[in-house]
């Protein structure tokens, strides 16, 4: 059977991922895909378990290293339970966050060594990235916003706005490293525009 591919949707907080999530599935199974669509931190009954800690604002106090190796034991997890077997059974799998967040977040935002993160990535992964990301962007002001209007802010939301500038920044180093893969949509454009960008980057792989 032929392998299925790997998608992921990455972006800063309130950039419309959720959203987007759902056009990118209705595309891929308008095709004719059998989609699996799950995130991370999550995917697993365990993951999901990792992703309450990680959010949980009430919390004790979470180092950076012990926050990163929390990201990369649920992503075990989820390559192992989930991502891998549905790729060999010929799905498409939609991943909202990967890797990718890794780096920005804890690489960018907590200033955490990305070499160490880029050991954890080849142990943990082996092989594995996505056929393609999109990569959804807008300047931290806005999304914050959106955000902020949400209410109920969990623990990486109540971040400065310094944090998220971090973030956007080094989602953006990403993107330049890896032009094949990355494809950066502008979120800050009315929703249909948005989903013309997303729906030409899918149909290069479709």
């Amino acid at each position: 059977m032929k392998r299925g591919k790997f998608i992921t949707l990455e972006g800063g907080e309130g950039v419309g991922k959720s959203t987007n999530l759902n056009f990118l599935r209705h595309i891929l199974e308008s095709a004719g895909y059998t989609v699996v669509m799950t995130r991370e931190p999550g995917g697993t009954d365990l993951a999901e378990k990792i992703r309450r800690l990680l959010l949980d604002k009430d919390s004790e106090a979470v180092t950076p290293m012990a926050e990163l190796l929390m990201m990369f034991a649920g992503r075990a997890q989820h390559i192992h339970h989930v991502i891998e077997p549905a790729l060999a059974d010929g799905k498409w799998v939609l991943c909202d966050r990967f890797t990718d967040a890794t780096f920005a977040y804890q690489g960018g935002g907590r200033g955490m060594d990305k070499t160490k993160i880029g050991w954890l990535e080849e142990t943990v992964q082996g092989g594995l990235h996505p056929h393609l990301t999109l990569l959804l962007d807008a300047p931290v002001e806005i999304g914050m916003d959106r955000m902020i209007r949400r209410g109920d802010l969990d623990r990486f939301e109540r971040e400065q706005t310094e944090f998220f500038e971090r973030v956007r920044q080094s989602y953006l180093q990403c993107a330049k490293q890896a032009p094949q893969r990355f494809k950066v949509v502008d979120a800050t454009l009315s929703l249909q525009q948005v989903q013309a960008q997303i729906r030409a980057a899918i149909s290069e792989i479709i």
